[in-house]
Formats: structure tokens, sequence, C-alpha cells
């Protein structure tokens, strides 16, 4: 990049991104305003713009509603993950395999560790459900599965993350699903 900020780049391909929204926690509340999703990322905990008593992290980036989701630390914690683009290396085939669930050893970053999980099929979706969950996790990472058994160190195959739901700490918390939420301006207007 001849000027060194990505920004410009992603400005060129996704005009929109660089748009400002609001900055809206993830039980609902507006916090504030940005000027584009473009200077946020998915964990990113300083320089979000927001004064709060406990430290907020960005938990979701909605671009159709130009909203940056914010929240603590557990809201960052992902058990659910829709792949696409799997590869399967196993011995039968993925569908059979995978029809009632098949545990595995998951990793989400190269560095990361492996946690047992299941990956299944919800008809043409593959899903993993991570036992432990992992934070901070983003559509375009990749997630690899190994063999549960003998300690990981047989590849079974793996994909592209699609989406990751972190409901469930939303759920245990009380707290609505970002994408489940009325409009921001509604928001905002109720908030006041």
């Amino acid at each position: 990049m001849p000027t060194g900020r990505y920004t410009q780049v992603i400005e060129r391909l996704r005009p929109g991104a660089a748009e400002p929204g609001h900055i809206v926690h993830v039980d609902g509340r507006v916090l504030g305003r940005h000027s584009g999703i473009i200077n946020y990322t998915i964990g990113q905990r300083k320089g979000i713009g927001v004064a709060a008593p406990d430290p907020l992290y960005v938990v979701r980036l909605d671009a159709a509603r130009r909203e940056v989701v914010v929240g603590p630390r557990d809201a960052l914690r992902t058990r659910t993950l829709t792949l696409r683009d799997v590869n399967w290396l196993g011995d039968e085939p993925f569908e059979t395999a995978a029809r009632n669930g098949i545990d595995v050893l998951a990793r989400i970053r190269s560095t990361g560790p492996l946690q047992p999980a299941t990956v299944s099929l919800d008809g043409d979706e593959v899903i993993v459900d991570l036992a432990q969950g992992e934070e901070g996790v983003s559509p375009g990472q990749a997630c690899v599965f190994y063999a549960a058994t003998g300690g990981g160190e047989r590849l079974l195959g793996g994909g592209w993350i699609k989406s990751a739901d972190g409901g469930a700490w939303l759920a245990e918390n009380g707290f609505a699903a970002p994408a489940s939420r009325g409009s921001a301006e509604a928001l905002a207007a109720g908030s006041r």
C-alpha cells in the first residue's frame, strides 16, 4: 500500500465502509458514534471512542447497519461456527460422518490450542460447536479439525468461517443478539 493506510484500500473496494454509524452495546444501548467500521476489528479494546465504567471490546461489526457492537470480554466468546468451503479428508464421506455429529479436535488459529468440538450438518450448513469456545473469532478465519482420538495427530479437514455466533453468552446474560434488534435510530430514541 503506497500510503500504508489499509483503510484507503478498503474505502475503494467497499464504498460505505467508512460511513459513520452508531456504537451500540450488546444490550441495545447506543453509546456513541463512529467514523466508519473500517476503523475497528473484532476483539479491539483500545480506541473504541466511548467511555464506560468497565472495559468494552468490539464484539461484532454490522456493515449493513453501520454498527460497531461492543460489550464485555465474555461476549467475545464464540461457541458455534458456520463454515464454508469445507475440505474433508476423513475415511467416510463427510455427509455420512457429520450426519449425527462427529467429535473432533478443532483449532481456530494456527497457534491456538486444540479443543473438543462437534462438526455437524444443518441442512446445507456445516456447523462446528466448540466445547470451550474461542474469543475474537471473525468470518474469514480458518477452522481446522483433527481426529479426536490420537491427540490430534490426524488432520480430518477444515473450512473458512462464514459466521460466528456469540449467542450463548448473550442469552445467558439476558441480552438480545444484535441481529435481532431494531434499527439504531429506534434504539437511540428509546435510550434517551
